[in-house]
């Protein structure tokens, strides 16, 4: 049995365009959105001859994250969950307070859907002149339908190769191209990229909102009825009916035109009611309006409202952007917002850690005492070289040598800009010492053990000053 027996095929798509406030919003918006995404791998920020000059930089090769004066190594990966959790709340805030403007407005989707219609309409013409041409089988359909994909195409190149700008240095890559060196990655990365703007923005348009985004999934569990949405009057609209001279008309305002389907590029009726592919973009708005302006009744059949106030026209029932759920939100993302600047405020410009040898575990000197072998890795994450220097705090009867690895002895730690050291340290503890120790270990209890046999150093940097602990556990016979 065929599946065409039980579903309906979906039918293509053709919006209309359409002139208003709302429309006139969202070419500001895709303008200044593709604007900043096009030119930010190329704005500069001076960081010194051992850093990229890139500002917004995603520097795979060296492990590194550059936004501007911001720098995160791998070890500090938790600031981009803090991002993202700030991202989340702060998406989850708007819409719970303007609807699903973010998919309207500003989403990926929505703004590079928006350039390949316009594209389709310069080729093609509107909404009538496509549907027509898409009946005909012409040369005219062929060279129109041509010139619609080369441009898709180039678009979609364009969208690749930004995306891979900010991984790579965008002037170096630029000039890479033009003189067409482009290494494989950089290459192969772009090409899917464009292909998926390509497929996305030229083929799948509505069914990325409707099938493969969640958003609209959970997005009626941020809405509460004092949320901002598009809605339509069905009391001033019904029952619809074809505009009439007649003084004593008894329908509604609707006179039932559909240009506030046609233009709307889910395909949805909003008459219907708040369905879950509406992605608020106002466009039915601007399409009532017009319509509302030409045949002499008022604006508003369809605009921005809440649905207390639909129900209940009261003045207290109007839009409030100060509510409970404003605080709630407002309160985790000032929370979020503050640990994150705080932590980025008081970053530290070193990180210090030590690894004990595992083979041999110690080494038992003829004189009795015992030896520890332990790596120390040192990061330097400034853009210049910096010394340091290890000092043994406790206990005073241990002795500390410093190492190379090629067998050299050291007293200060040169640490190149932007980069980890690893040094090799022995730390010896006589043999009157461990069997003071081990007979203070078996009157103590167990827990106390570890922290009788710990080492206690401090490593300093002796350009800053700054001195951090480090605490590593002795092993003995």
């Amino acid at each position: 049995m065929a599946l065409e027996e039980f579903f309906e095929k979906k039918k293509r798509l053709y919006t209309q365009a359409v002139k208003g406030q709302f429309r006139n919003l969202k070419w500001i918006l895709n303008i200044t959105f593709l604007s900043i995404y096009c030119l930010s791998p190329f704005l500069r920020f001076d960081r010194g001859p051992y850093a990229s000059n890139q500002a917004i930089f995603i520097d795979f090769s060296n492990s590194r994250l550059y936004f501007f004066s911001i720098e995160i190594w791998p070890q500090e990966i938790y600031y981009l969950a803090g991002i993202l959790i700030l991202a989340a709340v702060l998406l989850f805030f708007i819409t719970s307070l303007f609807g699903r403007v973010w998919c309207g407005y500003a989403c990926f989707q929505t703004v590079w859907t928006d350039i390949f219609i316009l594209t389709e309409k310069i080729f093609q013409g509107d909404r009538n002149a496509r549907i027509i041409l898409d009946r005909k089988n012409s040369f005219e359909k062929f060279y129109k339908k041509f010139l619609t994909h080369g441009a898709w195409i180039l678009i979609s190149l364009a969208t690749g190769y930004i995306f891979v700008c900010y991984f790579n240095d965008a002037f170096i890559l630029t000039k890479n191209l033009l003189h067409f060196q482009i290494n494989a990655t950089a290459l192969g990365w772009s090409l899917g990229i464009a292909a998926s703007t390509y497929i996305m923005a030229g083929f799948a348009r509505e069914h990325v909102c409707t099938y493969m985004c969640p958003y609209a999934r959970f997005q009626s569990a941020m809405f509460d009825r004092d949320t901002l949405i598009i809605t339509y009057d069905e009391k001033r609209g019904e029952p619809r009916g074809k505009l009439s001279k007649d003084e004593a008309r008894t329908q509604g305002d609707c006179i039932d035109c559909k240009q506030c389907v046609v233009v709307c590029p889910q395909g949805i009726d909003i008459r219907n009611g708040l369905q879950m592919e509406c992605i608020a973009c106002g466009l039915c708005i601007d399409a009532c309006d017009s319509v509302m302006d030409k045949i002499g009744l008022p604006r508003g059949l369809i605009r921005y409202d809440t649905e207390a106030h639909m129900q209940s026209p009261k003045t207290q029932n109007k839009f409030r952007i100060f509510r409970p759920r404003f605080f709630y939100y407002a309160t985790i993302l000032l929370t979020v917002s503050i640990i994150m600047l705080y932590n980025l405020s008081h970053k530290t410009t070193s990180e210090v850690s030590a690894v004990a040898d595992r083979n041999p575990l110690f080494v038992k000197m003829s004189d009795g005492s015992v030896r520890n072998g332990y790596t120390i890795k040192i990061s330097n994450k400034t853009h210049a070289e910096k010394l340091f220097s290890i000092k043994l705090i406790r206990p005073i009867e241990a002795e500390i040598k410093i190492e190379s690895y090629s067998g050299a002895s050291l007293e200060k730690l040169p640490v190149a800009a932007e980069n980890i050291a690893n040094f090799k340290i022995y730390i010896t503890l006589p043999q009157e010492f461990l069997a003071k120790n081990d007979e203070e270990n078996n009157d103590e209890e167990e827990s106390n053990n570890e922290e009788n046999n710990l080492i206690n150093l401090s490593v300093i940097d002796q350009t800053s000053g700054e001195e951090k602990k480090l605490d590593i556990i002795f092993v003995g016979d």
